[in-house]
């Protein structure tokens, strides 16, 4: 079953994105992301494109508890419609 995941990222770090979104397969594993960055960038990744310096993960995500127990992170979970937005945005960006 897919789930969906937002993480907002604070930190100072120039090139690096402050919210991430995700589409999470039941093995754990990222399907499609966008990542969106401070100075309005987007970039985005699925299992055939790579756009923007975004890629997919290449381990499990971790449990909310997890992500969250790190302060510079804040992540819940989103719904698939939301996830799907910010997947066809950033696909019109491109």
């Amino acid at each position: 079953m897919m789930w969906y995941l937002r993480v907002v990222w604070s930190h100072d770090f120039g090139e690096e994105p402050v919210e991430i979104l995700s589409e999470i397969g039941s093995d754990g594993y990222e399907c499609r992301k966008v990542e969106r960055f401070r100075d309005g960038r987007v970039g985005w990744a699925d299992d055939k494109d790579e756009v923007g310096g975004t890629g997919l993960g290449e381990v499990p995500v971790p449990p909310l508890a997890e992500i969250n127990a790190q302060p510079e992170f804040v992540a819940d979970r989103i719904s698939g419609a939301e996830f799907e937005r910010a997947w066809r945005q950033a696909l019109d960006e491109r």
